[in-house]
C-alpha cells in the first residue's frame, strides 16, 4: 500500500492488535464510533462488525476512496474525507445526550494536537482508545514526581482516566516506524467541578507552572507576570514548598493554588 511519509503513515499490520484496540472500547452495539485515520482499514473492518455506527475520518483522499469503495455495501459505516483537527465532532451527532466513541492510531507528529482537539470536545465523548508513540503514553499517564510528568499529563488527567493497555514493537506496522507504540484508553472523567476550577482558568495556570519544566514553581509564575510575595505568599496558603517544582505536584495542588492566587 502506498504510503505518504509527509502524513505519518505507518499502517497496522498485526490482526491480533487490532482486535485487542477494538474489545478496548467494550460494547460497542448501541454506540457511534470515530475512527481517526482508518489508513488501509486494519481497525475499521472489526468496528464495522460491531458498532451501531461507524465514522471513519481519513485525510488522505486515495484511501478515503478505497474505504468508500470497501464499505459502500455496509450502511452503518460513513467515511470522511477531512482532517480531524479541524473537524466539529459535534457534527456528528444524531441523538440529544449522546455520546461518541474515538478509536486510532494517531500519526506521530500531530499526537499532541489530535488529543488536545479531543480534549476540547471532552463533554460529547464517553471514552477514547488511542496508539501513539511509547514517550508520549509515558507522558500521558505520569504520575507526579516521574520525569516523564508534566503539562500533557496534567491536562489530560483533567479530563479523563487513564489506562495504558499495551505497546507493540515496529515490525507490527508496514512499514515499521523507528519507534515503539502504546495503546491507551482515556474514559472521560473531567475534574473540573471536583477541584471547583475553571478549564479557561486552569489549564492557562498548568501551562504557566510547567513553563520551564526544571525551574522552580515560584520562578516560572514570576516569569508570568505574577510579584514574587503574591506567589510565595499563595504557596504558603496552598502548603507547597516555595521550593517546589511543577512536576512533583498533584492536580489537587494547583487547584489550591489556583484558588491562593484568586483570594491574594
Amino acid at each position: 500500500m502506498p504510503r505518504k511519509p509527509k502524513l505519518g503513515q505507518n499502517f497496522l499490520t498485526d490482526p491480533g492488535a487490532a482486535i485487542r484496540i477494538v474489545d478496548a472500547l467494550g460494547d460497542l452495539s448501541h454506540q457511534t464510533v470515530v475512527e481517526i485515520g482508518p489508513g488501509g482499514g486494519a481497525i475499521t473492518h472489526h468496528l464495522a462488525a460491531r458498532a451501531q455506527r461507524l465514522i471513519a475520518v481519513e485525510l488522505d483522499a486515495n484511501l478515503a476512496a478505497d474505504l468508500c469503495e470497501n464499505f459502500a455495501a455496509t450502511p452503518s459505516v460513513e467515511i470522511l474525507q477531512h482532517d480531524v483537527l479541524e473537524l466539529d465532532l459535534a457534527s456528528l451527532l444524531r441523538v440529544p445526550g449522546e455520546k461518541l466513541m474515538v478509536v486510532g492510531n494517531l500519526p506521530y507528529y500531530i499526537t499532541s494536537d489530535i488529543l488536545l482537539r479531543l480534549l476540547d470536545q471532552a463533554d460529547i465523548l464517553s471514552r477514547a482508545v488511542l496508539m501513539v508513540q511509547r514517550e508520549v503514553a509515558d507522558r500521558v499517564a505520569a504520575t507526579p514526581g516521574n520525569r516523564d510528568y508534566g503539562l500533557l499529563s496534567t491536562t489530560v488527567q483533567m479530563y479523563a482516566r487513564i489506562d495504558k493497555l499495551f505497546t507493540l514493537p515496529p515490525d507490527a506496522f508496514s512499514p515499521p516506524p523507528d519507534v515503539y507504540s502504546t495503546v491507551f484508553r482515556m474514559t472521560m472523567q473531567p475534574r473540573f467541578a471536583e477541584l471547583n476550577v475553571e478549564a479557561d482558568q486552569f489549564i492557562p495556570l498548568l501551562r504557566q507552572c510547567f513553563a520551564q519544566k526544571r525551574k522552580m514553581l515560584v520562578n516560572n509564575l514570576k516569569a508570568a507576570g505574577y510579584e514574587q510575595a503574591t506567589v510565595i505568599n499563595a504557596l504558603e496558603v496552598s502548603g507547597i514548598d516555595p521550593l517546589a517544582r511543577a512536576e512533583a505536584l498533584p492536580l489537587e495542588a494547583f487547584a489550591r493554588l489556583q484558588h491562593a492566587l484568586q483570594s491574594v
